[in-house]
């Protein structure tokens, strides 16, 4: 086995060629390649967006490369990679064993080094196998070096709950590298935040922890040309405000943000007007954008998978207490995933993360339509 892993890596000398060929500036040679599977030019798939945020980023930079579990022959295990290697070669799409804590050292090495990684885990999970280099390493190094060690890595794949897949395979990590300085995590919802903010977090010189959603890979978003433009990026630790309104604030991230969206459409036909909000960045969290909604509405709702205690509906609600207690007309609400590892069985799964009632529930809780229909009753 170990012989043969050996015998397809090229030898014990083939990711120092490949880290000197990039810092080189050289391109391997590569079959043509073109992306597959888009249906026209203002639809996407989070997939989509993904493959091609990638794609373009290493055509545009010959010192990014992508290294991970099944990312090169097997077109990676969502097809986030697909096309990739047959684009740019085995010295820039590299398949490794199944060893979170090798590849990611290595990856973490190359940035000390100059190159771009970008590490692709199966599922955030999995990084936990891993988490020494990404804590201690990647986001303490530029610190520690006194400014003098840039660390441009990207650190992305699946993350929180998917179906099915139970407690070992379902945690959100938005709170556990949200808390770590040296780190920026970002979220994305739609086709628009994932291509946007992968190009970015590629081009920063700083680690990103990318935080996707197996659920969403699938879904199609209208995009506009400016998004299809190669040069096109987000701004890291900017939300954006996905519906106006004037009663409620609801902050969201990655596929709570679409629940959300369908919750405020119901409250609407309820008479209550929420706006929400796609935090896109966990780290840094835009605090100026969840703090003027509330001031113009007197009213939050935080909305998130993750367990509630030290979340990151916790930290949003304790900024709004410390910079706008005083335009609040009720308690603030939080709403996240059941505090028990996820479970197994489909019925339970359900009740362990948010679902759209609960949401539309808590919202009249804060706006107090709650107690006037009881009342009525």
């Amino acid at each position: 086995m170990l012989g043969a892993i050996r015998s397809r890596a090229g030898g014990p000398h083939s990711l120092l060629n490949t880290i000197l060929k990039c810092k080189s500036g050289l391109e391997p040679a590569a079959a043509a390649w073109a992306i597959g599977g888009r249906r026209n030019a203002s639809e996407l798939t989070v997939r989509e967006a993904l493959n091609s945020a990638i794609e373009e980023e290493m055509s545009a930079d010959s010192k990014v490369f992508i290294i991970g579990e099944e990312v090169g022959e097997y077109q990676g295990a969502y097809k986030i990679t697909k096309g990739l290697l047959q684009k740019f070669g085995p010295d820039r799409v590299l398949d490794t064993p199944i060893t979170e804590a090798g590849f990611t050292g290595i990856g973490v090495g190359s940035a000390f080094y100059g190159l771009k990684p970008i590490v692709e885990f199966m599922t955030f999970n999995f990084a936990m196998q891993a988490i020494d280099h990404i804590i201690n390493s990647a986001a303490k190094t530029h610190y520690m070096s006194g400014g003098k060690i840039e660390v441009p890595i990207v650190f992305r794949g699946p993350n929180g709950a998917a179906a099915g897949v139970a407690a070992q395979h379902s945690q959100c990590f938005a709170a556990w590298y949200g808390q770590c300085p040296g780190l920026k995590v970002l979220a994305p919802y739609n086709a628009e935040d994932a291509r946007g903010l992968l190009k970015a977090a590629i081009r920063d010189p700083d680690p990103v922890v990318f935080l996707e959603n197996e659920l969403m890979y699938g879904e199609s978003f209208t995009v506009s040309d400016e998004v299809l433009d190669p040069s096109f990026t987000l701004p890291i630790g900017k939300a954006k405000i996905e519906r106006q309104g004037t009663d409620l604030t609801i902050t969201a991230f990655s596929k709570m943000v679409g629940t959300c969206l369908k919750a405020a459409e119901e409250l609407a036909k309820e008479g209550i007007n929420a706006e929400v909000i796609n935090l896109r960045s966990i780290r840094p969290l835009d605090r100026e954008t969840i703090n003027a909604s509330v001031r113009k509405t007197s009213r939050l709702l935080t909305v998130e998978e993750g367990w509630p205690q030290h979340g990151v509906g916790a930290e949003i609600c304790a900024s709004v207490v410390e910079r706008s207690f005083e335009y609040l007309d009720a308690p603030v609400e939080r709403i996240c995933g059941a505090d028990v590892p996820m479970p197994y069985a489909a019925n339970l799964e359900r009740l362990a993360v948010p679902q759209l009632e609960d949401i539309v529930r808590a919202a009249k809780r804060v706006c107090y339509r709650a107690t006037e229909q009881r009342a009525a009753a």
